[in-house]
């Protein structure tokens, strides 16, 4: 999903969450695992997808949507 700033467009990506510990969370991509910030979306749990970008979780995702786009994301490879 990307993200329109000013002329620039950002790419949020989905992932996983796996583990929750205060307002950081371990989330996979793909199978990598990173160190994901929570602090806009406190409200996340694991087992729910969030729009990734630039280590920040913007919003949680429904997990059908998050597949469509990992999909999408995947044929473009």
């Amino acid at each position: 999903m990307p993200i329109i700033v000013g002329e620039s467009m950002c790419l949020a990506i989905p992932a996983k969450i796996i583990s929750v510990e205060c307002d950081m969370a371990e989330a996979d991509i793909g199978g990598v695992t990173r160190q994901v910030s929570l602090a806009l979306t406190p409200e996340v749990e694991i087992g729910d997808y969030v729009l990734l970008h630039a280590g920040f979780a913007l919003s949680v995702i429904d997990a059908e949507e998050a597949q469509e786009t990992l999909k999408m994301l995947e044929s473009l490879i």
